[in-house]
């Protein structure tokens, strides 16, 4: 079975350090430079004919080498029939010697190159695309004068942003932006993704990301300290388990559900009905009694079961026989189902899936012992709660996965998987209008049956965050981000299935 474990991401300053092995080790600054501009120029050269748009160039060069990949993928942009100039926002002899020469390389080749001195000479074409190459990885603090007034510039134009290797104003370890930074269509990251691309305001300024090759010998990518990895998409169907002819309902699956309130009975059922959806061969739900007209729309597949929160035999019963459960949608705060809920919470056995108010009763009991396999979904106000108040979200989920010894997926964009003592899984997919009510239950749903279905725990939420995340762009992409809902994603859940056999 293939790894889970795809691209390293890394810190700017591991990416630094491993290329300053590599140049210890014979390899050159400038060859670096000459391969990731040549592989900055094809990468733009097919975005603006995917797009149908004008072979016309602007770089953004500030001083350092990120400025230079800028003018050696300029200068090979010309060799392939661009139109490319460039507003240089430093004086040249304040720019790194790479930078200098490349800048002059760009010039002989017939390049227009304008130095700036402000905001009124930040001229902006009608067309074409507008090459990042203002700061680079090494960026921190708040971009000012006239390279924050060029960012907020190219920002406010129509034209697609092309980064070269981080968005200019971005930290490439932190995600934060200091005063502003280049909102960029698409990143080419150099060699690694730097963890800043994900956390934070990261996510909102890289766009698209691809990879670009320089040169750096597959030795020094294997050394460098990975702070997470993205998920690697090619191991996840094998994941899959095998659909057997002899097969009846209870081997593919049993599901027990316990949540719901008077006041909100669609959390549980869109759970529900996400792990119908996703191969379970048998749901059924238990709610608390006398919520019957409530529950009158559930699909007609689900088994639904009233219960006296004070009496827990039938539960007890069904824990015995299903095979995972999930256990908090909808479940309310009332001081009934928290009693019920740590009731129950010492006498679960089999793997479950721990969300919503399920987690908000956790995070008033830390001390709590938890079911052997868990699997806990928290979006990050509900697990800053688990955590103390201050503590960092990134390290303290981490710390909190080892300590208790689950699986936590970190809902959000992108979402992360943290399993125990393992680097976490970045998941880089899902839509904006998945920010809707109920889709996170849509996602407990899902694991719920994946976990039914003889997964681990990292298994389940590696496969389950992708199922759920391309379902969710796939109902944007039929839908709209802004129309979409929460039911949407479970109908577009055959769909991202169909997608995975197919890859």
């Amino acid at each position: 079975m293939k790894s889970l474990e795809g691209v390293k991401v890394v810190t700017a300053e591991e990416m630094a350090r491993i290329e300053r092995s590599a140049c210890d080790c014979g390899a050159s600054d400038e060859a670096f430079m000459e391969s990731a501009g040549k592989g900055i120029a094809h990468l733009t050269e097919e975005f603006v004919l995917e797009c149908n748009g004008a072979k016309q160039a602007l770089l953004l060069v500030g001083k350092g080498n990120n400025g230079g990949d800028a003018y050696v993928a300029g200068r090979l942009l010309k060799e392939r029939g661009f139109c490319v100039s460039a507003l240089h926002l430093f004086p040249l002899a304040e720019c790194s010697p790479l930078c200098q020469t490349e800048c002059r390389r760009f010039q002989e080749s017939g390049g227009q190159v304008s130095f700036p001195k402000g905001e009124e000479e930040l001229l902006f074409p009608e067309e074409g695309i507008v090459l990042d190459g203002l700061v680079g990885t090494g960026f921190q603090g708040k971009a000012e004068g006239l390279v924050a007034a060029a960012i907020e510039r190219a920002n406010r134009s129509a034209l697609p942003l092309l980064a070269i290797d981080i968005p200019s104003g971005l930290n490439g370890n932190t995600g934060e932006v200091g005063s502003v930074a280049v909102r960029a269509t698409l990143t080419f990251y150099l060699g690694l993704p730097k963890i800043g691309f994900f956390l934070k305001s990261g996510w909102d300024r890289v766009g698209e990301l691809m990879r670009v090759d320089f040169g750096l010998e597959k030795q020094f990518i294997e050394e460098a300290k990975a702070e997470a990895f993205l998920l690697h998409e090619e191991a996840l169907s094998s994941l899959l388990p095998p659909l057997l002819r002899t097969r009846h309902k209870y081997q593919a699956g049993y599901v027990l559900g316990i949540g719901a309130s008077q006041a909100m009975p669609g959390a549980a059922l869109l759970a529900s009905l996400a792990a119908l959806r996703s191969g379970a061969g048998l749901v059924r739900l238990f709610y608390p009694e006398g919520m019957e007209e409530a529950l009158s729309s559930a699909p007609y597949e689900l088994i639904k079961e009233g219960w006296d929160l004070k009496e827990d035999k039938r539960i007890r019963e069904e824990m015995a026989r299903a095979k995972a459960m999930f256990l908090g949608p909808g479940m309310g705060r009332s001081k009934e189902a928290k009693r019920a809920f740590l009731h129950l919470l010492g006498k679960i056995k089999l793997p479950c899936v721990l969300d919503a108010d399920a987690l908000y009763f956790l995070s008033e009991e830390k001390e709590r012992e938890l079911p052997e396999i868990s699997l806990f979904t928290p979006h990050h106000q509900e697990m800053q709660r688990l955590l103390s108040p201050t503590e960092n979200l990134w390290t303290g989920t981490q710390k909190f996965a080892d300590q208790k010894d689950v699986t936590v997926v970190l809902k959000g964009a992108p979402s992360v998987i943290f399993h125990p003592f393992t680097a976490p899984l970045i998941v880089p997919y899902g839509d904006p209008g998945m920010a809707t009510a109920g889709t996170g239950d849509v996602l407990t749903g899902v694991l719920a049956a994946l976990l039914a279905q003889g997964l681990s725990p990292k298994e389940a939420a590696a496969l389950g965050v992708f199922l759920h995340a391309i379902a969710g762009e796939a109902a944007a992409f039929e839908k709209s981000s802004y129309a979409m809902i929460a039911s949407d994603v479970i109908d577009f859940l055959p769909e991202a299935f169909n997608q995975l056999l197919g890859s």
